[in-house]
């Protein structure tokens, strides 16, 4: 349907409020704000073709779940994954810089977890969704969600260990 017949209070304004937390939602889920924005064009476009059928009062819940699919879709068809690079040493106790490598950190460990799994901790602990919500955006049992919660929590224990911090240094919080 062309934009002009679209009323103005329809998907160009709904697209414009949800855009920052669509696109920081797809940056953690993807781990690349590039990545995101790609996620949320593709996500967008796709609930415009189904602009028509989509509850207004819950448009934004379904594009997280349109958001959810294709990436995950995405996963399994790609057969390399991208490696990320080392964090360089740091010589200053920076508070703000320990901060960064922290989140560094877990962005990495996120990124070493199946696509599943990453998604579930990316819903229940950033997006703060019960787990009912997570199972219903993701069409599994909650059930589900809670054994890949637990799995995904396990393996990243070992990963966040301060051992395991490039150089070496453990952090001091």
């Amino acid at each position: 349907m062309p934009a002009a017949d679209l009323p103005s209070d329809s998907f160009g304004e709904f697209a414009a409020a949800a855009l920052p937390g669509l696109l920081r939602f797809g940056h953690v889920l993807t781990g690349d704000p590039k990545a995101a924005e790609d996620l949320v064009q593709e996500a967008l476009a796709r609930t415009l073709r189904r602009w028509r059928s989509v509850h207004q009062d819950n448009a934004t819940a379904y594009v997280r779940r349109v958001m959810v699919n294709t990436h995950i879709n995405r996963w399994r068809r790609w057969e390399a994954r991208v490696q990320l690079g080392e964090v360089p040493d740091t010589t200053v106790d920076d508070p703000a810089l320990r901060r960064s490598e922290d989140w560094d950190l877990l962005r990495r460990a996120l990124s070493r977890l199946p696509v599943r799994q990453r998604t579930v901790l990316v819903l229940r602990y950033y997006e703060d969704l019960s787990e009912a919500a997570i199972a219903e955006l993701m069409g599994c049992r909650p059930g589900t969600v809670k054994s890949q919660a637990s799995r995904a929590l396990a393996a990243l224990r070992p990963l966040l260990q301060p051992e395991l911090v490039p150089g070496g240094r453990a952090h001091d919080d």
